[in-house]
């Protein structure tokens, strides 16, 4: 069942490409923003995680917390982040436990990949409640940024 606004938000636990544990509780206090994506070096989840990047002072000034999530290993994340310089953790959901949790999941995705993030953005506010929820079943589309704007806003 789809998570919607009002909904509790999944808890989770997934390792960054730090390698440091990063924790839902660990934003308790705080907006956050969670920007799945299928996989790195790809053109749109590129630009997915590039208008985050150069909004990234945007949703700092409102003291709201950025996280990218992709099922890719935290080694390639490390690589990924370095690369397009993204100023916030992206997390390893290697196992893909918290894109299901989340229905933000492709069972089979292109060239016979199973097991995929889907392309979906959240906002969970301050108290752990979902705020904005878009999964988007094209990989093609973006998130509407606007809305997620509108919604950091209050």
């Amino acid at each position: 069942m789809a998570l919607k606004a009002g909904d509790k938000a999944p808890d989770f636990k997934l390792f960054s490409s730090e390698l440091k544990e990063v924790s839902l509780a660990d934003f308790k206090g705080k907006k956050l923003v969670l920007q799945f994506f299928p996989m790195a070096f790809t053109g749109v989840c590129t630009a997915q995680l590039c208008a985050m990047r150069d909004s990234f002072g945007f949703y700092e000034g409102m003291d709201a917390s950025v996280l990218g999530i992709s099922v890719d290993s935290p080694f390639t994340l490390a690589k990924f982040k370095e690369e397009q310089f993204y100023q916030f953790p992206l997390l390893s959901d290697f196992n893909k436990e918290v894109s299901q949790a989340f229905d933000a999941f492709y069972e089979e995705f292109v060239y016979n990949l199973k097991g995929v993030s889907k392309r979906a953005a959240f906002v969970i506010d301050e108290e752990g409640k979902i705020i904005y929820a878009e999964v988007l079943e094209s990989a093609g589309d973006l998130p509407d940024f606007d809305a997620i704007k509108k919604i950091i806003e209050g």
